[in-house]
């Protein structure tokens, strides 16, 4: 299973961006996933996760401004963030996990890796 992400750039502080995460493969279900960041000298945190089921949890710094959707049909995740602000600046990660379709074997894949940068 390989996840290709996209959707990083440079935006000010106060504007939008969409990251995008589709995976492929072999694959047989998708369970849980989320989308990590890493900034300059600190180590990788959740950001947002998403269930199956659709159920959805955020971490405190972006609540309200960060929102997590998946398209199963597509086996695609996305972020959409918006109010940007300079503390979002990091690499962000997606990862997936759930069922792979040879003889049904876990899986657990990071995608690459895509650069938010929000100026001040």
């Amino acid at each position: 299973v390989q996840l290709q992400a996209s959707g990083g750039g440079l935006v000010q502080a106060g504007g939008s961006l969409r990251l995008s995460c589709a995976a492929s493969g072999s694959i047989r279900s998708i369970d849980s996933m989320s989308w990590h960041r890493q900034a300059p000298g600190k180590q990788r945190e959740l950001v947002a996760h998403i269930t199956s089921g659709g159920s959805t949890n955020y971490a405190d710094s972006v609540k309200g401004r960060f929102t997590i959707s998946r398209d199963n049909a597509k086996n695609t995740v996305y972020l959409q963030m918006d109010s940007l602000k300079p503390e979002d600046t990091g690499v962000y990660y997606c990862n997936v996990n759930g069922l792979g379709r040879a003889f049904a074997l876990p899986y657990d894949v990071w995608g690459q890796g895509t650069l938010v940068t929000v100026s001040s």
